[in-house]
């Protein structure tokens, strides 16, 4: 039985994370990332080195995120990132 973790795709823009899903799901058609409402993914764990190198090759990365996503929701309030700024 393999177990499940939630990542969470950091890209240069939304083209970027976009292109990780289309390139994951062209390459693994079986493998279905599950996407939760936060945008973190549910993946299984012995995917995640096959995504990162996806990932890298289209200009993003990929960041295990905390299991549970309330605690990062709550700091993001007070400390914005320039991660959702689409230029």
């Amino acid at each position: 039985m393999t177990s499940q973790i939630r990542i969470e795709i950091v890209g240069r823009d939304a083209f970027w994370r976009g292109a990780v899903i289309v390139e994951w799901e062209h390459e693994h058609p079986e493998q279905k990332l599950i996407e939760e409402t936060s945008g973190a993914y549910l993946i299984e764990v012995d995917w995640l080195e096959d995504l990162k190198c996806i990932a890298g090759d289209c200009f993003s990365r990929i960041v295990v995120a905390p299991a549970d996503p309330s605690r990062r929701l709550w700091f993001r309030r007070f400390l914005p990132s320039g991660r959702n700024r689409e230029a």
